[in-house]
């Protein structure tokens, strides 16, 4: 029989909420793949949508795919949003192009009496007015998150869109004077972010950091900063500005008060001083001009930066994720700032197998209760039946391998880890468990998937939730002792490795390496990379490198040398979460393993040794072909690895002799270490 529903006025609401799906049903939607352009033509990332609307970005994929269709009241607010989309992109009515006309001679110079700045880029757009002018000039604004400033006979401002601008400024403060009046910014990653993730970015060239009077080098190397009592940070205080704890570095933020609810604050980069060519940035020299471009594109498909690629990846992660977000009061209607249920706003301590050997949990902690969830290391010699048979060994590496691992993990988030004693193994449930694997058969041609050494365990050992969910994949019993589990949990991470993707996906397109080809034109434009626009280049890696250092700062570790088990500044962030990363690494792992086991029971090819992400095979042909299955359509097998540019496909890492594997196996060396640059 069915249910009993209750009383009629329940019925009727039951009716009513029917009724409402259905009308929902008839709003018409447009097509799938014209839903996708709206939103990329806007700018719009699929996060920010599913911010907006109130759903995961995975809803978001799945209606641009068609695989699903949104529901009730979401349905009719997608369907208002995209066609307002659709009406923001038709242009309006103008009337002929603007004509290219040089720059007057004598041109005008913004700077610190200037309410509003001029800009007289070589060629500047004008256009006809009304009023009788011999030569009628429009005024372009600064454009952008940033500028580039450079000296020449002054100071100039160099802009993402290739335009230039004469500064009348002979020191910093009235550098940032201007740059407050200039209308330089970003929008916000999410409707929640931070007012901080809109502050305009300054870049100073060496020559514009010795005409603002900045010492060529800074003195204090383990510090890194200008003292406090140097004349340009006297001059900056007496026209009331001030500085961050992190004081006046390679990357000071410098502001004044709040007033009227309005930030005044700048993000500086002194290049002379090593910003954008340490600390993960590794752009070749570039014009001012060129340096602009690409920085422009890395805030326009990342964010705009403010320090090292790893704190970039950091504040990335929070950018799209916030700690805080609006809410209203229901009694009085009045709206004050909340914590954000779908961002870190907790700072919280480790469950105390995660803690890192230097935290303070560690101390007197035996070395079996540590948690080591890390990359493998891992070499095994060939056997007579592989030497004899294959004469070279060719580099598979994964690419984003880490990062694809993070996109929709469930992974803790505001809430301590629960402790439990005996508990039932749910592989929906993040955390960490106490379990004996060392009973289990493994295939001696692969690493273990349960250790970094790629060694099979010997005893009970912490492992977290992708490493045991995976043990049960392969058959193996899976009976925890204990475990320290995270019961607010969320896929924090999806929508930071959706930026991160579509940023390196869109820079290698540019490099001429494009997706779904078939695996040897991959292979070949691959073999073209190294002769591409070295400032793209320099662009890709700082995208990797974003991505590989913001999950790097989930574990950071203290800066300075301290006492053992003393507390560091890293562990009061909310970002600070050493459960998140090795969770991110054991997907990572397993996810390689899986891979290669299927291939290795459909090829009878196994790896010789794996480095983090990176595997080494044996091979007839020195060609990373002659090692993955091509597939029907060329473009390897779902399952296996696969080259391709797409995070988590492979490319080819380098090709070496049998012989020399051998060598540096039985040096002690994993080769897959160096079989990129085998001199190295």
């Amino acid at each position: 029989m069915p249910a009993d529903h209750g009383d009629e006025a329940e019925l009727f609401a039951r009716v009513d909420a029917l009724l409402a799906d259905l009308s929902a049903k008839r709003i018409p939607l447009p097509p799938p793949l014209e839903r996708a352009r709206l939103r990329t033509a806007a700018g719009l990332s699929t996060a920010q949508l599913a911010d907006v609307l109130g759903c995961l970005t995975e809803d978001i994929e799945a209606w641009e795919t068609g695989a699903q269709e949104p529901l009730a009241a979401r349905r009719a607010a997608y369907a208002r949003l995209l066609q307002g989309l659709k009406t923001l992109q038709q242009p309006e009515h103008q009337g002929p192009p603007p004509r290219q006309v040089p720059t007057p001679t004598t041109s005008l110079r913004a700077g610190k009496k200037a309410e509003q700045p001029s800009l007289f880029p070589t060629t500047t757009p004008v256009t006809s007015t009304p009023r009788s002018q011999a030569a009628p000039v429009q005024t372009v604004q600064p454009t952008g998150p940033l500028a580039v400033i450079d000296h020449a006979s002054a100071l100039t401002a160099h802009f993402t869109n290739g335009s230039q601008l004469p500064l009348d400024a002979d020191d910093l403060a009235s550098l940032l004077q201007w740059t407050l009046r200039s209308g330089l910014r970003r929008d916000k990653l999410s409707p929640q972010g931070l007012d901080s993730d809109c502050d305009p970015l300054i870049v100073l060239t060496p020559a514009a950091s010795a005409a603002l009077n900045l010492p060529a080098a800074l003195d204090d190397r383990a510090r890194l900063r200008l003292p406090d009592s140097h004349p340009v940070i006297t001059h900056l205080q007496q026209a009331g500005f001030s500085l961050t704890r992190r004081g006046f570095g390679p990357w000071p933020r410098v502001f004044r008060p709040i007033t009227n609810n309005k930030r005044a604050s700048v993000q500086l980069a002194i290049t002379a001083w090593g910003a954008l060519s340490q600390d993960g940035w590794n752009l070749p020299p570039l014009s001012p001009t060129d340096l602009a471009r690409i920085l422009g594109l890395y805030s326009d498909r990342l964010l705009t930066p403010r320090g090292s690629t790893a704190v970039c990846g950091e504040e990335l992660m929070t950018a799209l994720r916030p700690p805080t977000r609006a809410h209203r009061d229901p009694d009085n209607g009045r709206w004050s700032s909340a914590p954000n249920p779908r961002g870190l706003h907790t700072a919280l301590e480790p469950a105390p197998p995660e803690a890192p050997d230097a935290h303070p949990l560690a101390r007197g902690r035996l070395p079996e209760q540590a948690m080591d969830e890390e990359a493998w290391d891992w070499t095994r010699p060939p056997s007579d039946q592989e030497t004899t048979e294959f004469p070279h060994v060719v580099g598979l590496d994964t690419n984003l391998s880490f990062a694809a691992a993070a996109s929709g993990l469930p992974v803790g988030l505001n809430a301590p880890p629960r402790h439990v004693l005996a508990p039932t193994f749910d592989k929906k449930i993040p955390g960490a468990w106490f379990c004996d694997l060392s009973h289990a058969t493994l295939d001696p041609r692969l690493p273990s998937p349960f250790t970094a050494t790629g060694q099979a365990p010997t005893g009970p050992a912490w492992y977290t939730t992708p490493t045991l969910d995976y043990a049960r994949e392969l058959e193996i019993e899976v009976r925890p002792m204990e475990a320290y589990l995270r019961d607010d949990h969320g896929p924090y991470l999806t929508s930071w490795y959706d930026r991160i993707r579509d940023a390196y996906l869109a820079t290698m397109a540019e490099l001429g390496v494009h997706q779904k080809i078939p695996q040897a034109d991959y292979l070949a434009a691959m073999k073209k990379l190294a002769t591409a626009d070295p400032a793209l280049l320099g662009l890709l890696a700082a995208i990797k490198a974003t991505a590989k250092g913001g999950l790097g700062k989930l574990r950071e570790g203290p800066r300075d040398i301290t006492a053992p088990y003393t507390r560091w500044s890293a562990l009061n962030k909310p970002t600070w979460r050493p459960d998140i990363r090795a969770a991110v690494v054991s997907r990572a792992r397993v996810t390689l393993h899986r891979k290669m086991r299927k291939m290795g029971e459909e090829t009878g090819r196994y790896p010789l040794a794996v480095l983090s992400d990176c595997a080494l095979y044996p091979a007839h042909e020195p060609n990373a072909l002659n090692v993955v299955p091509t597939g029907p359509d060329q473009q390897g097998v779902s399952g296996f690895i696969r080259l391709g540019v797409n995070p988590g496909f492979a490319k080819e890492e380098g090709v070496q002799t049998m012989a020399w594997y051998q060598h540096q196996q039985t040096q002690g060396l994993n080769p897959a270490r160096y079989i990129k640059n085998p001199t190295a």
